[in-house]
């Protein structure tokens, strides 16, 4: 009789960690309804990007696609749970600032440009390097 007992309480354990599972995940529907949200703000961000010039719409659109892909990412991570999933996210948010800070340094010539070029490669090394090493600790 213990045994059954046991074995009762464990498959229980068992059915309740897999219902936790199953709500920790999005529905198809929530998810997708979020996705094209995400889509949708990229869209109006590009656009109003649309009303600039030169480097400065470079910038603008540097920005656009980093946010949108941090998003993308962060709504995997939010779906999926996984220690993987976060550190996408890391390393989407540090490709991101690297394309928008290599932009911000078309702006400058000589010296500077070179200068600014390096300190936004060696930024995102750390932040690469970062993600990488939360990834292993998990």
């Amino acid at each position: 009789m213990p045994k059954l007992l046991t074995a009762l309480i464990a498959s229980a354990g068992l059915a309740f960690a897999g219902s936790t599972l199953a709500a920790d995940t999005m529905s198809r529907d929530v998810y997708k309804a979020e996705k094209d949200k995400i889509d949708a703000a990229y869209k109006a961000e590009k656009e109003r990007c649309d009303a600039l010039s030169g480097n400065k719409k470079d910038i603008c659109q540097a920005e656009a696609k980093g946010h949108h892909n941090v998003a993308k990412a962060e709504l995997d991570a939010r779906n999926k749970g996984t220690p993987a999933a976060q550190r996408d996210v890391a390393l989407k948010k540090a490709d991101a600032d690297y394309e928008v800070a290599k932009e911000k340094c078309d702006d400058l010539a000589g010296n500077a440009k070179d200068v600014c070029v390096k300190d936004a490669k060696a930024a995102h090394e750390r932040g690469r390097s970062a993600a990488k090493t939360m990834a292993a600790k998990s």
